[in-house]
């Protein structure tokens, strides 16, 4: 008797079709990524500077970056480099725990948010063979490590009880993160040829998360597993802090994935979901994904940034023509971030291998 497949399943098992958590289904042309010099590199000193003109030529360069790739790197960004090695440390620390403790802050003990440990192998982003090689710790924005907001409000995130400075230095290292991506927010204006307050009244309490990233080396092919999977963030950008291994990969406008390899003392910044949705497609959410195969372990902190969750995405005006009307509902932030949150931890959920 003959099998009926259905166009799901016969996707489902071709790697060179990813489906996205946004709902979008892609082809690329090869698994295997490519060295090549796509993704540019931004000096962002003039962000620094007293004189609106040298804030707009860096506003410029992230403007093309933005609509062209989605994907660049910043470097003499002013961040004090002790800061992330000190957040490295945490990071290893955390992950060195046995399993039972990491499991006191599972993220399915807060359901509906994107915080706490996210075990290892425990997803499966791309319907891949094995399951996605990686280990996270997420957390989220705090009013009360927030010195330009003057609530207490703890925020929502989960911390494991028996691991002290782990929680302290994680924030020393967000905490100058959270303004140094304010003012991006502000770099990100002008870019869109608005002022640069255009955002003002949605940053005094962003969507601010950061995650911790352990990636073991990675034995089995591109083909049959990744680090993580192919996928675009939920906010407005994202600040890569990432080790020499390698392993970042981008997935260019021609379909083939291009490694982002590291540069020195820099950051990787990518657009995400909610930007791309509010300039109406100008700023390009890239899809991408991490491939360990540098023959040891990956560490990684990304630092996700959006806007308050109160904020109705109302399209950008200056991306809003005749000839290119508004594609998408408006929602609010909060709305967008929650819907894809649960995508994210529930949806491609599967048992390890």
């Amino acid at each position: 008797m003959s099998q009926v497949v259905t166009q799901d399943e016969i996707e489902s098992e071709n790697p060179l079709v990813i489906k996205l958590q946004n709902g979008q289904t892609l082809n690329v042309a090869s698994n295997e990524a490519l060295e090549a010099d796509e993704i540019p590199i931004i000096d962002v000193t003039g962000i620094y500077s007293y004189r609106l003109e040298d804030r707009q030529a860096v506003a410029e360069k992230v403007r093309e970056a933005a609509h062209r790739i989605g994907f660049f790197y910043v470097i003499n960004h002013g961040f004090d480099h002790r800061l992330a090695e000190g957040a490295f440390e945490q990071a290893k620390r955390f992950f060195r725990l046995p399993l039972e403790k990491k499991l006191e802050v599972d993220t399915r003990l807060v359901p509906k948010e994107y915080v706490g440990y996210h075990a290892m192998a425990s997803y499966n982003r791309n319907g891949r063979k094995h399951n996605d090689l990686s280990e996270a710790f997420n957390f989220a924005y705090s009013a009360k490590q927030d010195p330009e907001n003057s609530d207490a409000d703890p925020g929502v995130s989960i911390w494991p009880p028996n691991l002290p400075g782990f929680k302290e230095g994680l924030y020393a290292y967000h905490t100058p993160m959270l303004q140094f991506a304010r003012r991006m927010t502000k770099v990100f204006a002008l870019a869109l040829h608005l002022p640069e307050t255009y955002f003002d009244e949605w940053i005094k309490r962003p969507e601010a998360g950061m995650r911790i990233l352990h990636y073991p080396e990675q034995e089995a092919s591109v083909d049959d597993q990744n680090g993580i999977g192919a996928h675009t963030d939920f906010e407005c950008f994202t600040i890569v802090n990432q080790d020499m291994s390698g392993g970042l990969e981008v997935l260019s406008k021609s379909g083939r994935w291009i490694r982002a390899k590291p540069v020195p003392n820099s950051f990787v910044i990518n657009i995400a979901d909610c930007f791309m949705r509010q300039t109406n497609d100008y700023f390009v959410s890239t899809v991408h994904r991490v491939i360990n195969k540098s023959g040891h372990e990956r560490y990684s902190i990304p630092f996700f940034y959006g806007l308050d969750r109160r904020m109705p995405m109302v399209p950008i005006p200056s991306c809003v023509t005749e000839d290119r009307p508004a594609k998408y509902e408006v929602m609010t932030a909060g709305e967008y971030y929650l819907w894809r949150a649960k995508r994210a931890k529930q949806g491609n959920k599967v048992e390890n291998d």
